[in-house]
């Protein structure tokens, strides 16, 4: 189907041809839609690339957050270090996918205090990063914002505010509405309470307690796609730590009862959410097998039910904290493994949405152990970020796939709308079954194809159910926004 959209008659583009300003930009264009195409070869995941440099201990979070980020070229990194003398919280950014970093940014500035284990999430222009933070005598959860890609960032944000400890956030991000997580102690025991910001980060509401239970719940991790959200964690009401799930099916206003997801009996920690669309992915460390490995579990329609438990891994050595991430059908999982003997980092993939996985890949290869990984995609690339030794003390360290999230391209840039206007995305792009219009999910938008007749009308919502695959033209109904190209590959 695609080869034949490349042989179309160019006399179709003519309703067209005022979006394609220069002959380098069609070029573009046809380039974009080979490099669609099943037979291009993925490249190789390129070198690591060292982030920090300072003798003191730099760690990332453990795998409830997400210490990396990136929304177009712009990729986002977080972490803790105390190279000035306490802990405090440091960001880095690339704005060219990885190829070249910024840098160290110290977000945080308490004397005397420690601020740790934050997470970033971000979505166009906008980074939000959350951590707990001990400047009030004990930890609190604080977040901070930046509304310009990291360029410049609000003053902190105090969202919690009890006499016990409130710690290890994990933040999600869906159109302008901001999701944070943590585990709390100001009922006894742990507890997992959210927050949410409806405005972008402007104001927030109050915290909401979503577990209530006698025993432990902790290292909570939040998804959201769309109005979906998803919160998951370890807890122990049933004797053994197992994967419980709450969902909201209203941008987090109201939640559905805890749904238990594992029955190991042995073990099972630290999980991973992630969701796009009608998909949602949890992965977690279990110990049912007598050594810690990876098990991963779906659901194919928001969360409403759930495939049964896939083992990822299989050895005799410890496989744990695995950090998940999804774009349309590509599912990437990436974890600290040691059965080389030290620590090193694993990836594992899906590009059919869970329904079948490839073999473990390992990453990185050194002496040294390589810890605490995180994982994040945009457009074709994949980028990961953990903390190593391999320098003496642990530095946080970088690697990318450049072409790895198979069958989603780059977008051209010449579609884009000018930000003054309208500023929305379109993820992934190109598609296989769906896309979701993310960014100004108010704005209904109307898609096109290749001929200019309409289609469809989507507000906020994913669009590809029934499409034949070719190439699409979308855009809000208001405004002078030019349209984004999006590509759906079958």
């Amino acid at each position: 189907m695609m080869n034949a959209a490349l042989v179309m008659p160019v006399r179709l583009f003519g309703r067209w041809e005022g979006f394609l300003h220069s002959w380098g930009c069609f070029r573009f264009f046809l380039l974009a839609l080979l490099l669609c195409s099943p037979l291009v070869v993925l490249a190789q995941w390129e070198p690591d690339v060292r982030l920090t440099y300072n003798d003191s201990a730099t760690n990332t979070s453990f795998n409830n957050a997400w210490c990396v980020a990136a929304s177009g070229d712009t990729v986002h990194a977080v972490w803790h270090d105390n190279r000035d003398g306490n802990w405090e919280i440091y960001y880095k950014r690339s704005t060219d996918g990885g190829t070249n970093w910024d840098s160290d940014v110290r977000l945080t500035t308490n004397d005397g205090a420690a601020s740790f284990f934050p997470s970033v999430a971000s979505t166009g222009n906008d980074v939000h990063v959350v951590w707990e933070d001990n400047r009030d005598g004990n930890f609190e959860i604080y977040t901070k914002r930046s509304t310009d890609g990291g360029t410049s960032w609000d003053s902190d944000v105090r969202l919690t505010n009890d006499r016990f400890y409130s710690v290890h956030p994990s933040v999600a991000v869906s159109g302008s509405i901001i999701h944070v997580v943590w585990y709390d102690q100001r009922d006894g025991n742990d507890e997992i309470y959210t927050n949410r910001s409806t405005n972008r980060g402007t104001s927030w509401g109050g915290d909401l307690r979503l577990t209530s239970d006698g025993a432990r719940s902790w290292y909570p991790s939040v998804a959201a796609s769309g109005s979906n959200v998803h919160v998951v964690w370890s807890d122990g009401r049933d004797g053994s730590d197992e994967i419980y799930i709450k969902r909201s099916t209203d941008g987090g206003a109201s939640w559905d009862p805890d749904l238990r997801l594992t029955s190991s009996g042995a073990g099972s920690w630290v999980p991973s959410v992630t969701a796009s669309g009608s998909y949602v992915h949890v992965v977690w460390e279990d110990y049912r097998d007598g050594n810690e490995e990876i098990y991963t579990k779906r659901s194919t329609n928001g969360g409403t039910s759930w495939d049964g438990d896939h083992r990822l891994t299989n050895n005799s050595a410890y496989s744990e904290y695995p950090s998940v991430t999804v774009s349309g059908l590509n599912v990437h999982v990436v974890w600290q493994d040691n059965r080389d003997g030290n620590f090193e980092i694993y990836t594992n993939r899906s590009t059919n949405g869970g329904t079948s996985w490839g073999g473990d890949l390992r990453l990185i290869t050194n002496s040294a152990n390589s810890n605490n990984p995180s994982v994040a995609t945009s457009g074709s690339k994949v980028h990961v970020v953990w903390r190593d030794q391999r320098d003496g003390n642990y530095e946080i360290y970088y690697k990318r796939n450049p072409t790895g999230n198979s069958g989603v391209g780059e977008s051209s840039g010449c579609f884009q709308p000018p930000t003054s206007n309208l500023s929305f995305s379109v993820v992934p792009n190109p598609f296989s079954s769906f896309t979701s219009v993310s960014g100004h999910s108010s704005d209904r938008f109307a898609l096109y194809d290749i001929s200019g007749r309409k289609v469809g009308v989507y507000k906020g919502d994913r669009i590809g159910s029934g499409l034949s695959a070719g190439v699409y033209f979308l855009r809000p109904q208001e405004g002078n926004a030019k349209p984004v190209r999006v590509v759906k590959i079958r």
